[in-house]
């Protein structure tokens, strides 16, 4: 289903008339959702607490950060664009709620400097929710000794 809202520049989606209501609502777009992506892991990659954990695990920043994008982009804008497991990849790491609370800092920060109002409050909602679930996730690898929780 084309677009046809001649304001907003068209996004790759599976759910196109979600998209772009998702679009319409929140003031996001895919180069909102890129710019927030790759400000977010710029500040990730300096910050003395968290960019050590990230550098140990991620050698080829590229494809990392289009894999991001898919994510928010599925996230925010409903695009269907990502397809991968992020609890696995997240449930083994060294961290505790303070890193979680410093990697929502650091999003709540570039959302509010790349989204619009309503956009940036949609974002961070669901970054907050995230946190959340992958925090718990960690948590419980770490009772079952390293393993990934089912979520069944």
């Amino acid at each position: 289903m084309p677009q046809t809202h001649t304001s907003l520049p068209p996004i790759r989606s599976a759910r196109p008339a979600m998209t772009l209501e998702m679009m319409e609502r929140t003031g996001l777009s895919d180069a909102v959702v890129t710019d927030l992506v790759h400000g977010f892991y710029g500040k990730i990659r300096l910050d003395p607490v968290l960019g050590p954990i990230f550098a140990d695990r991620i050698s080829d920043w590229e494809p990392h950060l289009e894999k991001m994008v898919d994510f928010w982009s599925s996230v925010a804008l409903l695009t269907g664009r990502y397809h991968g497991a992020p609890v696995p990849k997240h449930a083994g790491l060294p961290v505790t709620w303070k890193h979680f609370e410093r990697w929502l800092d650091l999003f709540r920060e570039t959302a509010g400097e790349v989204c619009p109002p309503e956009g940036a409050a949609h974002v961070i909602d669901r970054a907050e929710r995230i946190a959340r679930s992958l925090h718990i996730a960690s948590q419980d690898a770490q009772l079952l000794g390293g393993a990934v929780p089912s979520l069944k």
